[in-house]
């Protein structure tokens, strides 16, 4: 199997709530593609879902627990300290609950966390080892160039 990842699914308790936090709150744009029962939105390399909990828990045949007790966490990196704050600042205005605020960690760069409506933990960061190019991509430092 070749090193990818294509989509990440959140499970969300209320379709709605979670589009007006990405959609009105953070300002991302749904993809086409999205229906009634899904949102889907294009990333730079990757796309998210948004896929209520009931839905998914029939696709897998198997309940699926509220809130992120999984430990996986999204990382949203910006281009400056400055920018994680403003991009800590909006998720806030647009719903979310503050965890960590933005800081300056051990790793040597500056980074918070929040808590989206549906529970997902999302961290945003500066790294000032990994340069984002200009759509926002990220390659890991010695990754082959895509």
């Amino acid at each position: 199997m070749q090193q990818r990842l294509s989509l990440i699914t959140l499970a969300v308790e209320d379709l709605a709530v979670s589009r007006r936090f990405f959609e009105q709150g953070l300002g991302w744009t749904a993809s086409a593609g999205s229906q009634d029962g899904i949102a889907f939105y294009q990333l730079p390399g990757l796309a998210l879902a948004l896929y209520p909990r009931a839905s998914l828990a029939r696709d897998i045949g198997a309940e699926i627990p509220a809130g992120a007790q999984s430990g996986v966490t999204l990382g949203w990196n910006g281009h400056s300290e400055a920018e994680v704050d403003a991009a800590y600042a909006q998720a806030l205005a647009a719903g979310a609950t503050a965890v960590v605020p933005p800081e300056k960690v051990f790793w040597g760069g500056y980074s918070g966390y929040v808590r989206t409506p549906d529970g997902h933990l999302l961290e945003v960061a500066f790294n000032p080892f990994w340069p984002l190019a200009e759509d926002g991509s990220l390659r890991l430092p010695g990754a082959d160039p895509a």
